[in-house]
């Protein structure tokens, strides 16, 4: 068969390369800082937590409703407070559903 371990090593090597590759090509034409892309990992921390950790099809869910959320809440609210507009919904989704929408609640062992 296939080394599967050996592939996944591949595989991240290739994806590293690419991003490198990506930064690079993208760095003459953006001015390059230290706090570059933050505001994009914070978001997608958020669409990644409102879907559930470990779930795929939660984190393309949660990706889907903050950007609806952030859009529609810029067009009908403010476009000012369009960063503010995911968080809310993180926490909103927090309050409700601790573990994401489509995470599993660990049970506590007593």
């Amino acid at each position: 068969g296939i080394n599967v371990p050996l592939m996944i090593s591949v595989v991240f090597g290739i994806s590293c390369g690419l991003a490198a590759a990506a930064g690079v090509l993208v760095g003459p034409i953006n001015y390059v800082q230290v706090l570059m892309g933050v505001g994009i990992l914070i978001k997608a921390f958020a669409a990644a937590v409102v879907g559930g950790f470990g779930n795929l099809p939660g984190a393309v869910l949660g990706g889907l409703l903050v950007g609806v959320t952030e859009s529609l809440g810029a067009g009908y609210l403010s476009g000012s407070y369009k960063d503010v507009y995911a968080f809310v919904l993180l926490i909103i989704v927090l309050m409700v559903k601790p573990a994401g929408l489509f995470g599993v609640d660990a049970k506590v062992k007593a």
